[in-house]
């Protein structure tokens, strides 16, 4: 049995698996573009997205505004498949992404590392704005079935707008996580546990708007196998990053993957973020000093992250993420999924889709 579709809206995907939106300059257009290729959504990430550019520290909304542009219409050169943008509301800049985002006709917008309460007032604002009509889909990244009730409840009262979807992540997930530190173990939080939950709080939504609202599982799914599961749970889709960024499409250096092609279970640890969030990351020398307390305060020049106390954190997360995506890993460290360690290859993303149907096939098959 082939993989089922993902319907969001009026957009289908052939394939039901969403290219995780990796920060900071881990997916960007040429990873996003060679999903979409393929079938997938593919996902740009926007988190300190205009780093490349030569105004960065004095015009920062500027400076990503103008890269997140560029990177769609790059993306858009090299598909005409279906083309995301993960948007962080923590972001000082999230409104004006979100703009850019709308104004270049990405296909959807994900949005989590906050509750996205305002989203549809930005595309309301911007269709009496310009006199069109703009096609975007919504989707929050949430982390419990109540985030998703109280979004779509929020979103239906102040501006008569159900989401398009949900992306449930569980704590699996690679990066910043929607968790508090106690309960990344805790059986009760998986994502097995979350995905039905979540489907149960949509259902309401279907039948007030009268269409399907796509649950997406987030967090830990490695394997076409894994998709099967999800699918059976009630999901009608999967994100996946960690798979992703062992592919020679992924916009990371070569060093930064090949950490991920080295990496041992016992090397995966969890940090504190200096944006106030735990974060799943790989441990190495930086993480160490950091924590040992050696590393020196630094002069804020980003100011990326509305959260972030740069008077109370030993280095800027922003610097080290962008050091780690050059492949500098010795001034910084790489964020990764809890399934790091299973990466025994760097594939062509062609590669890896046919593998993971290849798996979720097999898989039907022996049940059938």
């Amino acid at each position: 049995m082939p993989f089922p579709t993902l319907q969001i809206g009026d957009l289908i995907a052939k394939i039901p698996i969403v290219q995780g939106g990796m920060g900071v300059g881990i997916s960007l257009s040429r990873l996003a573009s060679a999903v979409a290729r393929e079938g997938g959504i593919g996902v740009i990430a926007a988190a300190m997205i205009g780093m490349k550019e030569p105004d960065i520290a004095q015009n920062p909304v500027e400076a990503n505004t103008r890269a997140l542009r560029n990177e769609l219409r790059k993306a858009r050169t090299a598909t005409g498949g279906i083309l995301g943008v993960n948007i962080m509301v923590a972001l000082t800049t999230f409104t004006d992404l979100v703009r850019t985002a709308i104004e270049e006709k990405a296909d959807v917008v994900f949005s989590g590392a906050g509750l996205p309460m305002d989203l549809p007032k930005i595309l309301r604002d911007m269709c009496e704005e310009k006199k069109q009509q703009f096609h975007t889909r919504l989707v929050p990244i949430v982390s419990s079935g109540r985030a998703a009730s109280l979004i779509a409840r929020k979103w239906m009262q102040k501006y008569s707008y159900t989401p398009d979807a949900f992306v449930v992540e569980g704590p699996k997930a690679g990066g910043h996580l929607g968790f508090a530190p106690e309960n990344l173990g805790d059986p009760s939080y998986s994502l097995e546990e979350l995905v039905p939950q979540v489907v149960e709080a949509v259902k309401p939504l279907e039948d007030a708007k009268g269409a399907a609202v796509p649950v997406i599982a987030a967090g830990g799914v490695y394997s076409g196998e894994d998709i099967a599961r999800f699918l059976d749970l009630g999901a009608a889709g999967v994100q996946m990053g960690t798979r992703f960024v062992a592919t020679h499409e992924c916009d990371a250096d070569d060093r930064f993957k090949e950490a991920y092609l080295n990496a041992r279970q016992e090397d995966i640890t969890i940090i504190k973020s200096p944006v106030g969030m735990p974060g799943r990351a790989l441990f190495n020398k930086f993480i160490e000093a950091a924590r040992s307390g050696s590393k020196k305060p630094f002069k804020c020049v980003f100011h990326c992250v509305k959260t972030c106390e740069q008077e109370k954190t030993p280095y800027c997360i922003a610097a080290a993420l962008i050091n780690a995506m050059k492949g500098n890993l010795e001034r910084g460290f790489a964020f990764c999924g809890a399934n790091v360690a299973r990466v025994d290859a760097i594939r062509s993303v062609h590669e890896l889709m046919a593998s993971l149907q290849q798996e979720f096939e097999a898989l039907r098959s022996a049940r059938a």
